[in-house]
Formats: C-alpha cells, structure tokens, sequence
C-alpha cells in the first residue's frame, strides 16, 4: 500500500518530486556518446505519446507530488508541437526546464518566457569548431554560440553540459571554467556513461577526482571553492574565486548520487523508468490509452527501483556490457 503522506517514496525512502520527459527521439545532432554511428530504429508514430497525452500524464505526476519537470529528447525543440507542449505545461505550477542541443532556442525565447522557463541547460562537448563537428557529426557550431549569446541577452540562466572524454576534449576543461569568470553562467562536467550503442569503456573515462586534480593545478594561486550543493543535487559545485559563474561534475560513474537521487524519466513512447540506468520501464502510455488509471503502475515502479545504478551496485556490473548493452541507447531514454 503506498505512502499517502508521501505516495512517491520509494522502498529506500527517496522522495520522487522531479520528472523528466522525453518528448521525441530525434535530434538534429549524431553525439557519438549518445547515439550509435548508425542511427537507431525509430519508435512508430503511433506508439508515441501526443501532446495532449503527455500533459495528461504530467498532470497526474503533480498531483502527486512533482514540483519540477524537465523536458528533453532527443532534441526536444525539434517536434513539431514543442510550443504547444512547453505552453500547456507551463500552466501547471511546477518549475519547468529543459535540456536543449541549443540549435533552435533562438525561435522559442517567447515560448520560454511565456511559459515561465528562467533557466536551460544546454549541451556543448567543445569549444573548438572542428571538435566539435566531428564529436555532434554536424555543422551548427556558429548557430550555438549565438544561440548562447541571445539566451544571456535575455535574462536566462545558462547551464552548459560538458561530457568530458578523455584525448578528445578533457584539455578543454580549463577552457570551459574560463568562462564563467565574467559571465554568469554554470559549466557542468558530466562523466562519460555507458550505454548500448555508444562504445563506452572506462579508458575514455575524466573521473571527478582527475578534473578537479586539473583544476587545481591550473589555479594554484586562486581559491577553489567547494560551493553549497542544493538537495537532492546530481553535481558537486564548485567556483573560483572572484569568478561570476561556477562549476561542478555530475560523477555518475566514480561518485554516484544515488542515495539523494529524486528523479524519474518518461520516455517518449510512455515508459516510466525509475532510473537512468535501469532495463526496466513501466508503460503508462498503453494503461492511459486503455482507459484505465496510471496511479498503480506509478506506485509500483518507484517501489521498485533499486539502491543504485539500476541494480549495478559495483564497478564490475557497471562496467560490462552484456548488462548496460540492455539498456537503451541515450537518445531513447531522454537526456
């Protein structure tokens, strides 16, 4: 029988107020941590969740209990409807976000106001144009920056999201701090995960320890400040000194979260999965279409999510790939 006080906790006692949905799977980007080389079998149309679906469901998610919701993909800006997604659900009281490619921001900055979005986290692995085409397979570099620009100009509070890859863009990370010393803006170096398609192995892995170790010798002469984490946070912040932005890493591999972890996903095709990494979902989706009430199925798959990591509690279940090969691709989860 669920907590009535609290029908989101789980067997370990985490409350679950923070959902992430995934509105499509496309992208206009090919990252090659998110998705395979060759592309991936798209979900047909009509195993997806409409707009007026993904409302329904989120309505129900804040009736019991979800204060924050944050949207993605894929590239979330790229469906067609995404206005009308963001609009509807910027009427339901929570604080609503989204992690964007950053591509299409410049036609929804009215939409983001409107809808009472003051912050986005937007990805960027390079601050050099020919890294950074060659790690997105594209040629959007320019529109970007822009794009980062035109966000600052109007007031919204910029995360960047970093996956750190070691030899590709690891000797960019002073580069990245760099940035928030006359801008308010907040880098995020997230450890490179595994997942099925994306050639994942520890030797590409930039631990949180190795990036703060290179922080800390590049500004030997400046204070690192360990700056306050809010609950429930994924990443350890950081700031230099007298810099107006800051910094942290999301340390999913070496330093998991998982026992503050608040957060459940919906894929684009209805699925609940109480964990990043976990190879089991719930399908919402085919018990709203029949009519029937999600509720049960909420309570049942929050009540299941394991301790950690989806159920791989050390590094030699983490670490191989006929266990995190059955998983989805990232781009089918939901960044």
């Amino acid at each position: 029988m669920e907590n009535k006080t609290n029908p989101m906790q789980d067997s370990h006692g985490r409350a679950h107020n923070y959902l992430r949905i995934s509105i499509t799977e496309h992208c206009n980007l090919r990252c090659t941590y998110c998705m395979p080389a060759e592309g991936i079998a798209l979900t047909p149309r009509a195993h997806l969740m409409t707009a007026d679906e993904i409302v329904t469901i989120a309505k129900t998610f804040v009736k019991l209990g979800v204060t924050k919701i944050r949207l993605t993909g894929g590239e979330p800006l790229v469906r067609k409807d995404a206005k009308s997604i963001i609009e509807q659900l910027g009427k339901l009281g929570v604080e609503l976000t989204l992690t964007t490619n950053g591509i299409l921001v410049h036609e929804f900055i009215d939409t983001f106001k409107e809808a009472g979005i003051t912050t986005l986290n937007v990805s960027i692995d390079s601050l050099k144009k020919d890294k950074f085409n060659q790690i997105t397979r594209r040629n959007y570099f320019e529109k970007l920056i822009e794009n980062l620009d035109l966000l600052e100009k109007n007031n919204f509070k910029v995360k960047l999201n970093v996956v750190v890859i070691k030899g590709f863009n690891d000797n960019e990370i002073v580069d990245f701090i760099e940035l928030t010393k006359d801008r308010n803006i907040q880098i995020r170096f997230i450890e490179f995960m595994p997942f099925d398609g994306n050639q994942w192995n520890k030797e590409k892995l930039v631990s949180y320890a190795e990036i703060l170790g290179q922080v800390n010798t590049f500004y030997s002469e400046q204070k690192v400040e360990r700056a306050q984490d809010k609950p429930n946070d994924t990443a350890k912040n950081h700031k230099i000194d007298g810099y107006q932005g800051s910094f942290s890493v999301i340390s999913s591999v070496t330093n998991p979260f998982c026992s503050t972890c608040n957060r459940i996903r919906l894929t684009a095709d209805g699925k609940l999965k109480n964990c990043l990494f976990s190879n089991t979902e719930t399908s919402l989706l085919d018990t709203l279409r029949a009519g029937d009430s999600i509720e049960p199925l909420i309570f049942q798959n929050i009540k299941s999510k394991f301790a950690m990591r989806g159920g791989m509690d050390d590094d030699a279940k983490f670490q191989n790939p006929l266990i995190f090969s059955q998983n989805r691709s990232m781009i089918k989860i939901g960044g």
